[in-house]
Protein backbone atom coordinates (compact mmCIF):
# COMPACT_ATOMS: atom_id res chain seq x y z
CA UNK A 1 0.00 0.00 0.00
CA UNK A 2 1.65 3.27 -1.09
CA UNK A 3 1.88 6.08 1.43
CA UNK A 4 -0.81 8.77 1.13
CA UNK A 5 1.50 11.72 1.77
CA UNK A 6 -1.27 14.32 1.64
CA UNK A 7 -3.22 12.41 4.29
CA UNK A 8 -0.09 12.13 6.42
CA UNK A 9 0.65 15.84 6.14
CA UNK A 10 -2.88 16.74 7.16
CA UNK A 11 -2.15 15.25 10.58
CA UNK A 12 0.70 17.71 11.32
CA UNK A 13 -0.41 21.22 12.33
CA UNK A 14 3.13 22.59 12.03
CA UNK A 15 3.22 21.90 8.29
CA UNK A 16 0.46 24.42 7.62
CA UNK A 17 2.96 27.27 7.85
CA UNK A 18 4.73 26.17 4.69
CA UNK A 19 8.14 25.37 6.16
CA UNK A 20 9.92 22.39 4.61
CA UNK A 21 11.31 20.35 7.51
CA UNK A 22 14.41 18.36 6.61
CA UNK A 23 15.59 18.37 10.23
CA UNK A 24 13.77 15.18 11.25
CA UNK A 25 17.00 13.37 12.26
CA UNK A 26 17.22 15.87 15.11
CA UNK A 27 13.55 15.54 16.01
CA UNK A 28 10.45 15.06 13.90
CA UNK A 29 7.36 17.22 13.71
CA UNK A 30 4.44 16.17 15.92
CA UNK A 31 1.06 14.92 14.69
CA UNK A 32 -2.10 16.27 16.24
CA UNK A 33 -2.96 12.92 17.85
CA UNK A 34 0.25 12.97 19.90
CA UNK A 35 -0.29 16.54 21.09
CA UNK A 36 -3.89 15.71 21.99
CA UNK A 37 -2.79 12.64 23.97
CA UNK A 38 -0.27 14.71 25.94
CA UNK A 39 -2.75 17.51 26.65
CA UNK A 40 -5.66 15.25 27.57
CA UNK A 41 -3.51 13.26 29.98
CA UNK A 42 -2.24 16.42 31.65
CA UNK A 43 -5.78 17.72 32.12
CA UNK A 44 -7.38 14.40 33.06
CA UNK A 45 -8.14 13.26 36.59
CA UNK A 46 -4.82 11.53 37.23
CA UNK A 47 -2.73 10.74 40.31
CA UNK A 48 0.34 8.73 41.12
CA UNK A 49 0.07 5.10 40.07
CA UNK A 50 -2.12 2.82 42.13
CA UNK A 51 -5.11 0.51 42.04
CA UNK A 52 -7.58 2.09 44.47
CA UNK A 53 -8.95 5.28 42.91
CA UNK A 54 -9.88 5.93 39.31
CA UNK A 55 -7.16 8.53 38.91
CA UNK A 56 -4.55 6.10 40.25
CA UNK A 57 -5.68 3.43 37.84
CA UNK A 58 -5.59 5.93 34.97
CA UNK A 59 -1.89 6.58 35.65
CA UNK A 60 -1.18 2.85 35.94
CA UNK A 61 -3.02 2.14 32.69
CA UNK A 62 -1.12 4.92 30.92
CA UNK A 63 2.20 3.33 31.86
CA UNK A 64 1.03 -0.17 30.88
CA UNK A 65 -0.26 1.02 27.52
CA UNK A 66 3.02 2.80 26.74
CA UNK A 67 5.02 -0.31 27.57
CA UNK A 68 2.75 -2.39 25.32
CA UNK A 69 3.04 0.13 22.49
CA UNK A 70 6.83 0.21 22.66
CA UNK A 71 6.89 -3.57 23.03
CA UNK A 72 5.09 -3.82 19.69
CA UNK A 73 7.28 -1.11 18.20
CA UNK A 74 10.56 -2.81 19.14
CA UNK A 75 9.41 -6.43 19.00
CA UNK A 76 10.10 -7.02 22.70
CA UNK A 77 8.29 -8.05 25.87
CA UNK A 78 6.55 -4.95 27.30
CA UNK A 79 7.90 -5.95 30.72
CA UNK A 80 11.42 -5.10 29.47
CA UNK A 81 10.56 -1.55 28.33
CA UNK A 82 12.24 1.15 30.43
CA UNK A 83 11.39 4.86 30.22
CA UNK A 84 13.73 7.71 31.13
CA UNK A 85 14.62 11.35 30.58
CA UNK A 86 16.52 10.64 27.36
CA UNK A 87 18.47 7.95 25.57
CA UNK A 88 21.68 9.57 26.77
CA UNK A 89 20.59 9.58 30.42
CA UNK A 90 19.42 5.98 30.24
CA UNK A 91 22.66 4.86 28.58
CA UNK A 92 24.83 6.69 31.11
CA UNK A 93 23.04 4.89 33.93
CA UNK A 94 23.13 1.57 32.11
CA UNK A 95 26.87 1.79 31.43
CA UNK A 96 27.69 2.50 35.08
CA UNK A 97 25.38 -0.29 36.21
CA UNK A 98 26.84 -2.87 33.83
CA UNK A 99 30.40 -2.00 34.78
CA UNK A 100 29.63 -2.45 38.47
CA UNK A 101 27.31 -5.46 38.31
CA UNK A 102 29.43 -7.41 35.86
CA UNK A 103 32.66 -6.56 37.59
CA UNK A 104 34.46 -4.78 34.78
CA UNK A 105 38.06 -3.96 35.60
CA UNK A 106 41.65 -3.93 34.33
CA UNK A 107 42.09 -6.41 31.52
CA UNK A 108 38.51 -6.09 30.33
CA UNK A 109 37.72 -4.33 27.06
CA UNK A 110 34.82 -2.28 25.73
CA UNK A 111 34.39 -1.58 22.01
CA UNK A 112 32.88 1.61 20.58
CA UNK A 113 32.80 2.87 17.00
CA UNK A 114 33.66 6.10 15.22
CA UNK A 115 30.35 5.85 13.34
CA UNK A 116 28.25 6.54 16.41
CA UNK A 117 26.57 9.51 18.03
CA UNK A 118 28.47 10.40 21.20
CA UNK A 119 25.47 9.21 23.23
CA UNK A 120 26.55 5.66 22.38
CA UNK A 121 30.25 6.34 22.88
CA UNK A 122 30.91 8.51 25.92
CA UNK A 123 28.78 6.55 28.43
CA UNK A 124 30.74 3.39 27.64
CA UNK A 125 34.10 5.14 27.49
CA UNK A 126 33.49 6.83 30.84
CA UNK A 127 32.30 3.61 32.48
CA UNK A 128 35.31 1.69 31.19
CA UNK A 129 37.86 4.30 32.21
CA UNK A 130 36.31 4.60 35.69
CA UNK A 131 37.11 0.95 36.42
CA UNK A 132 40.39 0.69 34.53
CA UNK A 133 39.02 -1.25 31.55
CA UNK A 134 40.40 -0.68 28.05
CA UNK A 135 38.47 1.07 25.28
CA UNK A 136 38.96 -0.21 21.74
CA UNK A 137 37.72 1.50 18.59
CA UNK A 138 36.09 0.03 15.49
CA UNK A 139 36.74 2.57 12.75
CA UNK A 140 34.43 3.64 9.96
CA UNK A 141 35.83 3.74 6.42
CA UNK A 142 35.78 7.48 5.58
CA UNK A 143 35.86 6.80 1.84
CA UNK A 144 32.65 4.77 1.84
CA UNK A 145 30.96 5.67 5.12
CA UNK A 146 30.74 1.95 5.88
CA UNK A 147 31.43 0.17 9.16
CA UNK A 148 32.41 -3.30 7.90
CA UNK A 149 31.82 -6.30 10.11
CA UNK A 150 35.56 -6.90 9.89
CA UNK A 151 36.25 -3.51 11.46
CA UNK A 152 34.37 -4.64 14.56
CA UNK A 153 35.65 -8.21 14.47
CA UNK A 154 39.27 -7.09 14.32
CA UNK A 155 39.06 -5.43 17.76
CA UNK A 156 37.18 -8.22 19.52
CA UNK A 157 38.85 -10.66 21.88
CA UNK A 158 38.00 -13.00 24.74
CA UNK A 159 38.42 -9.94 27.00
CA UNK A 160 35.64 -7.95 25.26
CA UNK A 161 32.74 -7.34 27.63
CA UNK A 162 30.49 -5.09 25.56
CA UNK A 163 30.25 -3.62 22.06
CA UNK A 164 28.24 -0.43 21.45
CA UNK A 165 27.20 0.23 17.86
CA UNK A 166 24.55 2.26 16.09
CA UNK A 167 21.69 0.77 14.13
CA UNK A 168 21.95 3.75 11.76
CA UNK A 169 24.37 6.66 11.82
CA UNK A 170 22.60 9.90 12.64
CA UNK A 171 25.12 11.93 10.63
CA UNK A 172 25.33 10.00 7.35
CA UNK A 173 22.66 7.31 7.61
CA UNK A 174 24.96 4.25 7.39
CA UNK A 175 23.25 1.07 8.56
CA UNK A 176 25.82 -1.51 9.69
CA UNK A 177 25.09 -5.21 9.31
CA UNK A 178 23.89 -5.67 12.89
CA UNK A 179 23.04 -9.40 12.72
CA UNK A 180 26.54 -10.17 11.45
CA UNK A 181 28.13 -7.87 14.03
CA UNK A 182 26.01 -9.46 16.73
CA UNK A 183 27.19 -12.93 15.75
CA UNK A 184 30.82 -11.85 16.01
CA UNK A 185 30.19 -10.14 19.35
CA UNK A 186 28.38 -13.12 20.83
CA UNK A 187 31.06 -15.51 19.56
CA UNK A 188 33.49 -13.92 22.03
CA UNK A 189 30.90 -13.90 24.82
CA UNK A 190 30.31 -10.14 24.84
CA UNK A 191 27.11 -8.08 24.97
CA UNK A 192 25.80 -5.83 22.18
CA UNK A 193 24.16 -2.48 22.88
CA UNK A 194 22.41 -0.96 19.85
CA UNK A 195 21.66 2.74 19.58
CA UNK A 196 18.45 2.64 17.54
CA UNK A 197 17.61 6.33 17.91
CA UNK A 198 18.05 7.14 14.21
CA UNK A 199 17.05 3.72 12.89
CA UNK A 200 13.69 3.67 14.69
CA UNK A 201 12.30 6.50 12.56
CA UNK A 202 12.90 4.65 9.31
CA UNK A 203 12.68 0.90 9.75
CA UNK A 204 10.65 -1.73 11.55
CA UNK A 205 12.76 -2.82 14.50
CA UNK A 206 12.96 -6.35 15.86
CA UNK A 207 15.52 -6.26 18.67
CA UNK A 208 16.01 -10.02 18.70
CA UNK A 209 16.47 -10.23 14.92
CA UNK A 210 19.10 -7.50 15.14
CA UNK A 211 20.91 -9.51 17.79
CA UNK A 212 20.73 -6.74 20.38
CA UNK A 213 21.14 -7.65 24.04
CA UNK A 214 20.31 -4.04 24.91
CA UNK A 215 18.72 -1.36 22.74
CA UNK A 216 17.83 2.31 23.16
CA UNK A 217 15.75 4.81 21.20
CA UNK A 218 14.00 8.20 21.48
CA UNK A 219 10.30 8.66 20.63
CA UNK A 220 10.76 12.29 19.60
CA UNK A 221 12.56 11.05 16.50
CA UNK A 222 9.42 9.20 15.39
CA UNK A 223 6.68 11.77 16.09
CA UNK A 224 6.53 11.31 19.87
CA UNK A 225 7.47 13.40 22.90
CA UNK A 226 10.93 14.04 24.29
CA UNK A 227 12.00 11.07 26.40
CA UNK A 228 14.11 7.95 26.09
CA UNK A 229 13.26 4.26 25.88
CA UNK A 230 15.52 1.33 26.64
CA UNK A 231 15.03 -2.41 26.51
CA UNK A 232 17.07 -5.54 26.96
CA UNK A 233 16.89 -9.28 27.33
CA UNK A 234 14.75 -10.02 30.38
CA UNK A 235 17.29 -12.32 32.01
CA UNK A 236 20.01 -9.69 31.60
CA UNK A 237 17.91 -6.90 33.10
CA UNK A 238 17.11 -9.13 36.07
CA UNK A 239 20.84 -9.46 36.79
CA UNK A 240 21.45 -5.71 36.91
CA UNK A 241 21.05 -3.73 40.12
CA UNK A 242 21.03 -0.01 39.30
CA UNK A 243 21.30 2.72 41.91
CA UNK A 244 17.83 3.63 43.10
CA UNK A 245 15.88 4.97 46.04
CA UNK A 246 15.36 2.46 48.86
CA UNK A 247 11.51 2.51 48.87
CA UNK A 248 11.16 2.38 45.09
CA UNK A 249 10.19 -0.84 43.36
CA UNK A 250 12.86 -3.47 42.85
CA UNK A 251 10.96 -5.06 39.98
CA UNK A 252 12.04 -4.88 36.34
CA UNK A 253 11.55 -2.48 34.60
CA UNK A 254 10.67 -0.10 37.45
CA UNK A 255 14.04 -0.53 39.15
CA UNK A 256 15.65 1.32 36.21
CA UNK A 257 13.21 4.26 36.28
CA UNK A 258 14.20 7.02 38.67
CA UNK A 259 11.29 8.96 40.15
CA UNK A 260 7.73 9.40 38.93
CA UNK A 261 7.23 8.78 35.24
CA UNK A 262 5.89 11.60 33.01
CA UNK A 263 2.47 10.11 32.31
CA UNK A 264 1.60 12.68 29.67
CA UNK A 265 4.74 11.84 27.69
CA UNK A 266 4.02 8.13 27.93
CA UNK A 267 0.53 8.76 26.57
CA UNK A 268 2.11 10.72 23.74
CA UNK A 269 4.47 7.82 23.04
CA UNK A 270 1.56 5.42 22.74
CA UNK A 271 -0.16 7.86 20.39
CA UNK A 272 3.00 8.14 18.26
CA UNK A 273 3.22 4.38 17.84
CA UNK A 274 -0.49 4.21 17.01
CA UNK A 275 -0.08 7.04 14.50
CA UNK A 276 2.62 5.12 12.64
CA UNK A 277 0.54 1.94 12.80
CA UNK A 278 -2.38 3.84 11.26
CA UNK A 279 -0.33 4.24 8.07
CA UNK A 280 -0.40 0.48 7.46
CA UNK A 281 -2.92 -2.31 7.22
CA UNK A 282 -3.22 -5.44 9.31
CA UNK A 283 -5.08 -7.17 12.10
CA UNK A 284 -2.70 -6.41 14.95
CA UNK A 285 -0.74 -3.27 15.76
CA UNK A 286 2.50 -5.15 15.06
CA UNK A 287 1.25 -6.11 11.59
CA UNK A 288 0.16 -2.55 10.86
CA UNK A 289 3.55 -1.23 11.96
CA UNK A 290 5.31 -3.62 9.57
CA UNK A 291 3.11 -2.52 6.67
CA UNK A 292 3.47 1.14 7.59
CA UNK A 293 7.24 1.08 7.64
CA UNK A 294 7.32 -0.63 4.25
CA UNK A 295 5.25 2.22 2.79
CA UNK A 296 7.29 4.86 4.62
CA UNK A 297 10.58 3.40 3.40
CA UNK A 298 9.40 3.38 -0.22
CA UNK A 299 8.37 7.03 -0.05
CA UNK A 300 11.42 8.26 1.86
CA UNK A 301 13.81 6.45 -0.48
CA UNK A 302 12.14 8.09 -3.48
CA UNK A 303 12.62 11.51 -1.89
CA UNK A 304 16.23 10.65 -1.03
CA UNK A 305 17.01 9.65 -4.60
CA UNK A 306 15.46 12.86 -5.92
CA UNK A 307 17.59 14.92 -3.55
CA UNK A 308 20.77 12.95 -4.26
CA UNK A 309 20.38 13.28 -8.01
CA UNK A 310 19.89 17.03 -7.72
CA UNK A 311 22.70 17.62 -5.25
CA UNK A 312 25.11 15.56 -7.36
CA UNK A 313 24.71 18.10 -10.18
CA UNK A 314 25.89 21.04 -8.06
CA UNK A 315 29.56 21.97 -8.64
CA UNK A 316 31.86 21.61 -5.67
CA UNK A 317 29.29 19.71 -3.60
CA UNK A 318 30.33 16.52 -1.79
CA UNK A 319 27.80 13.98 -0.55
CA UNK A 320 29.12 12.10 2.47
CA UNK A 321 26.21 9.64 2.75
CA UNK A 322 27.62 6.84 0.61
CA UNK A 323 26.95 3.53 2.35
CA UNK A 324 25.17 0.85 0.34
CA UNK A 325 22.56 0.39 3.07
CA UNK A 326 21.47 3.63 4.67
CA UNK A 327 18.57 5.69 5.91
CA UNK A 328 17.17 8.62 3.85
CA UNK A 329 19.65 10.96 5.50
CA UNK A 330 22.11 13.04 3.50
CA UNK A 331 25.12 15.00 4.66
CA UNK A 332 26.80 17.38 2.24
CA UNK A 333 29.39 20.13 2.10
CA UNK A 334 30.18 22.65 -0.63
CA UNK A 335 33.73 23.68 -1.38
CA UNK A 336 34.35 27.26 -0.28
CA UNK A 337 30.99 27.66 1.47
CA UNK A 338 30.58 27.24 5.22
CA UNK A 339 27.87 24.70 6.11
CA UNK A 340 26.37 27.21 8.54
CA UNK A 341 26.00 29.75 5.70
CA UNK A 342 23.99 27.24 3.69
CA UNK A 343 21.82 26.55 6.73
CA UNK A 344 21.16 30.26 7.21
CA UNK A 345 20.33 30.85 3.56
CA UNK A 346 17.93 27.92 3.39
CA UNK A 347 16.19 29.26 6.49
CA UNK A 348 15.34 32.46 4.59
CA UNK A 349 13.44 30.22 2.14
CA UNK A 350 11.59 28.40 4.94
CA UNK A 351 13.67 25.29 4.37
CA UNK A 352 15.02 23.73 7.56
CA UNK A 353 18.27 21.87 6.91
CA UNK A 354 20.68 22.48 9.79
CA UNK A 355 24.47 22.29 9.75
CA UNK A 356 26.58 20.72 12.49
CA UNK A 357 28.40 17.61 13.62
CA UNK A 358 25.13 16.64 15.36
CA UNK A 359 27.00 15.01 18.23
CA UNK A 360 28.60 12.51 15.85
CA UNK A 361 31.84 14.11 17.00
CA UNK A 362 34.17 11.23 16.16
CA UNK A 363 32.62 10.62 12.75
CA UNK A 364 32.69 14.26 11.73
CA UNK A 365 36.41 14.39 12.51
CA UNK A 366 37.03 11.00 10.88
CA UNK A 367 35.52 12.39 7.68
CA UNK A 368 37.76 15.45 7.91
CA UNK A 369 34.86 17.83 8.54
CA UNK A 370 35.82 18.79 12.09
CA UNK A 371 33.42 20.59 14.42
CA UNK A 372 31.68 22.39 11.53
CA UNK A 373 30.36 19.11 10.15
CA UNK A 374 28.06 19.53 7.18
CA UNK A 375 24.50 20.26 6.12
CA UNK A 376 22.19 17.37 7.05
CA UNK A 377 19.02 16.63 5.09
CA UNK A 378 16.57 14.10 6.47
CA UNK A 379 13.52 12.73 4.69
CA UNK A 380 10.30 11.98 6.56
CA UNK A 381 6.88 10.56 5.67
CA UNK A 382 5.65 14.14 5.27
CA UNK A 383 8.41 15.18 2.82
CA UNK A 384 7.22 16.09 -0.68
CA UNK A 385 8.92 16.34 -4.06
CA UNK A 386 8.16 20.06 -4.12
CA UNK A 387 10.01 20.50 -0.82
CA UNK A 388 13.01 18.60 -2.19
CA UNK A 389 13.04 20.90 -5.22
CA UNK A 390 12.91 23.96 -2.94
CA UNK A 391 15.89 22.59 -1.06
CA UNK A 392 17.86 22.02 -4.25
CA UNK A 393 17.10 25.49 -5.58
CA UNK A 394 18.18 27.03 -2.28
CA UNK A 395 21.50 25.21 -2.34
CA UNK A 396 22.12 26.28 -5.93
CA UNK A 397 21.61 29.89 -4.92
CA UNK A 398 24.58 29.81 -2.52
CA UNK A 399 26.88 28.15 -5.06
CA UNK A 400 27.65 30.82 -7.67
CA UNK A 401 28.97 28.38 -10.27
CA UNK A 402 25.72 26.38 -10.06
CA UNK A 403 23.75 29.17 -11.65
Amino acid sequence: MPLDVDAVRAQFPSLAGGTAFFDGPGGSQTPRAVADAVASTLTSAISNRGTVTGSERRADDTVAQAREAMGDFLGVDPATVVFGRSMTALTMNLARTLARCQGWGPGDEVVVTSLDHDGNIRPWVNAALAVGATVRWAEVDPATGELPVEAVGSVLSERTRLVAVTGAANLIGTRPDLPAISEAVHDVGALLHVDAVHLAAHDRIDAAALGADLLSCSPYKFFGPHLGVQTGRAELLEQLRPDKLLPSSDAVPERFELGTLPYELLAGTTAAVDFIASLGEGTTRAERLTAAFAAVEEHEDAMRRRAEEGLAQIPGLTLWSRAAHRTPTLLFTVEGVEPAAIHRHLATLDVNAPASHFYAWELSHRLGLGPAGGVRVGMAPYTTADEVDRLLEGVRQVVPSAG
